[in-house]
């Protein structure tokens, strides 16, 4: 929008709620905007990793038809890139675990 356009939404505004109310309308649109362009960018976000972890899916199906033999640079990465993850899952499933079991020990003791 160009500066007259804004200007005749803000002299519209100030008619119809008067000066009163137009700062709270100002902050309530405000804050839906923001809140709307959060969402979006979670939707990205989310989309992105979505279609990273397709891709992955993909190169670790074309690995395994080759039984990881001869594999292009893409793929050992794909694998690469998936084992760091499985790793990372564990590690902190395996701590999650432990902070439980020694929660629970803390407990009985008391």
């Amino acid at each position: 929008m160009g500066f007259w356009e804004l200007l005749v939404i803000g002299v519209v505004a100030l008619l119809v709620l008067g000066p009163e109310r137009l700062p709270g309308a100002i902050r309530s649109v405000s804050r839906t905007i923001n809140s709307v362009k959060q969402f979006g960018q979670q939707m990205q976000a989310e989309l992105n990793d979505n279609l990273r972890v397709h891709e992955l899916h993909q190169k670790l199906k074309q690995a395994e038809q080759k039984g990881f033999i001869d594999l292009t640079d893409e793929e050992k990465s794909a694998v690469a890139e998936l084992k760091q993850a499985a790793e990372d899952v564990n590690a902190s499933s395996q701590s999650a675990a432990k902070k439980t079991v020694d929660k629970d020990d803390d407990q009985s003791r008391t």
